[in-house]
């Protein structure tokens, strides 16, 4: 017995122990995939609405349908009176309490989600639909640097249903020289002057998607009239600070 020899070990290649740990690795990695993914399905089902909630949802979308209707039927007050031809409309609310008409008349303003922007000629129809819509968006008169900034800065144009940045003058040309329009320069000076071509060249370009403001003052989830100390309505040239905080 004590004269037997030691048995060699097997050689193991280090590319075949290589390929064991990535081997192990990736199956660590999937295990904790899984698990999270497990975690992550109870947790969405815990969540699930109770009836009482539906009933909740479904009285605030009455109560703001009810609300939408008394303000369409207010006379347009005098600070509503425009003092520019050019508005600049944000949505700063919408949620699970708006009405379905409420969030019609926001989409026919091209505001389909939460902080989104967009330029608007000042008349009638719109100041009517800006009154209904008075405590899920907020408005004024922006100046020739707001405008510059925000189209230089977040401007998108759709082209054949794709999107494309503001940086080349030759899709700017393609899509608008008919109406004379062949630069960026040419569209801020048709949205700044509200130019006959103000229509066409707001449905070239899409809605600014704006950034949560920083400063929790500037926008404090409030649906009360700004006048008031809230959120919402004509904050006149005012817009103009808002604007900067969200660009």
């Amino acid at each position: 017995m004590g004269d037997e020899e030691p048995k060699a070990l097997n050689y193991v290649s280090e590319i075949v122990l290589k390929k064991r740990k990535s081997n192990e690795d990736w199956a660590n990695r999937r295990k904790e995939q899984l698990e999270q993914r497990v975690k992550k399905s109870k947790h969405d089902n815990s969540f699930i609405k109770k009836p009482e909630q539906f009933i909740r949802e479904y009285r605030d979308k009455e109560a703001d349908l009810i609300k939408m209707k008394y303000r369409g039927k207010r006379p347009i007050k005098a600070s509503m009176s425009p003092h520019s031809k050019l508005l600049f409309v944000i949505r700063i609310q919408g949620k699970s309490d708006m009405h379905p008409q409420t969030r019609k008349l926001l989409y026919s303003l091209r505001l389909r989600r939460m902080f989104t922007g967009v330029f608007v000629k000042a008349n009638d129809r719109i100041l009517e639909i800006l009154q209904k819509v008075e405590p899920y968006v907020t408005y004024g008169y922006p100046n020739l640097k707001s405008v510059n900034e925000l189209i230089y800065k977040k401007g998108l144009a759709k082209v054949n249903k794709q999107i494309y940045p503001l940086t080349d003058n030759n899709i700017i040309e393609e899509a608008m020289k008919q109406h004379g329009i062949i630069c960026i320069e040419d569209i801020v000076k048709e949205i700044v002057n509200v130019g006959p071509h103000f229509k066409e060249v707001c449905s070239f370009l899409c809605p600014f998607n704006l950034n949560k403001p920083e400063d929790k003052k500037a926008l404090q989830g409030k649906k009360k009239a700004f006048r008031d100390g809230g959120d919402s309505g004509n904050r006149d040239d005012l817009i103009n600070e808002l604007i900067s905080k969200m660009n």
